[in-house]
């Protein structure tokens, strides 16, 4: 009895344009067909024209010719659900590094090129967005994509405040910093939890050039906690160091405020360990970078989340899964690879001067 969810034929299309011409309903027309009245409206939305009657007059009406033409137009461009039917591996793995590893459509292709594997499937970034928002896989939708379609911001005026940075100021930042042509020089930033989370915050560190993402769990936003961060990465890298953090950009946050600090080594107080830059007050867009990488963070730990929860474990799983993830802007290779190829580089340097 009824429909029941098959699709309209040919012969019901006729029967709508008949009785559409007899006046009747929508919700007539759905009773006698046998179908829910959205149906109906979505099936006369389909294909509607414009037809001239014999006294030369126009009136827009249902044309069930488009409609049957329209419908099987729409039932071709759904090839690519058979193919994922004969392909169950594809269709696993891709709701795997969207769903667990948080790949974006075009990340999750890349790896299949980065971890060599191959599928009878063969498709292009496009066709895989097409394909999730045709709904042909079973377990993703859009809503599971990390970054949804852009929609237009609201213009608002940029806030200017006449204050000086607490050091010397991003102006000073030679051209090859800011161009990207040399390694070394990172952008760093705070993540923390909600309001009513525990004071713990992540100090976040991203390479300009290679993108690479260091963490740092520390207790408070606090200058002393931004030293400290600073001091446990310069014990993670040792003598390599200097040449590994050339400089570093900072906002105006308290936690940065320590510029001494931040810039003298922990090892010998005499030295100096790295160069310190600051932004413009309200300019967080001059260390984009970060900010950038700040909101990869937040699609493993979203904001509200308490990060005093946080293991070193998972800290460390964040900054893998950020480093290791494929970049469409390095031809798809991750920051790991380009970051591992700078650090080789040095390390070979230094080896041969001490040789020397």
């Amino acid at each position: 009895m009824g429909h029941c969810f098959s699709h309209l034929s040919k012969t019901d299309r006729y029967t709508i344009e008949a009785l559409l011409r007899a006046k009747h309903k929508p919700q007539e027309i759905a009773d006698i067909i046998h179908v829910n009245v959205s149906t109906i409206y979505r099936e006369i939305k389909r294909a509607r024209t414009v037809f001239r009657n014999s006294d030369w007059t126009e009136e827009e009406r249902y044309n069930p010719d488009l409609a049957e033409k329209r419908y099987r137009e729409n039932l071709a461009a759904k090839g690519g659900q058979i193919k994922l039917a004969n392909d169950h591996a594809f269709a696993a793995y891709i709701e795997h590094k969207i769903t667990v590893e948080h790949r974006s459509p075009a990340a999750a292709l890349a790896d299949i090129a980065l971890e060599g594997r191959t599928f009878k499937t063969h498709i292009c970034k496009g066709t895989l967005y097409s394909w999730i928002d045709k709904g042909f896989f079973l377990n993703i939708t859009n809503k599971d994509l990390p970054i949804k379609k852009n929609k237009k911001q609201k213009y608002r005026k940029v806030r200017t405040v006449k204050k000086a940075p607490r050091g010397e100021s991003i102006e000073k930042r030679p051209p090859e910093i800011n161009n990207r042509e040399t390694f070394g020089h990172w952008e760093g930033d705070t993540v923390y939890g909600g309001k009513k989370a525990a004071p713990d915050v992540l100090f976040t560190f991203t390479e300009r050039q290679t993108l690479q993402e260091l963490i740092v769990k520390m207790p408070n936003r606090t200058a002393v906690s931004g030293v400290a961060a600073v001091d446990a990465l310069q014990a993670r890298f040792g003598d390599a160091f200097p040449l590994v953090f050339k400089s570093i950009t900072f906002d105006n946050g308290v936690e940065f405020s320590d510029v001494d600090g931040l810039e003298r080594s922990a090892t010998n107080p005499e030295e100096k360990r790295t160069k310190v830059y600051f932004c413009h007050p309200y300019s967080s867009y001059e260390r984009g970078s970060n900010e950038n990488q700040n909101r990869m963070i937040r699609r493993l730990h979203p904001k509200g989340t308490d990060l005093g929860t946080l293991t070193d474990e998972d800290v460390s799983n964040a900054e893998t899964w950020i480093n290791n993830y494929p970049r469409l802007k390095f031809g798809w290779k991750t920051s790991d690879i380009l970051f591992s190829e700078q650090m080789e580089a040095i390390l070979a340097c230094n080896y041969c001067e001490t040789e020397l």
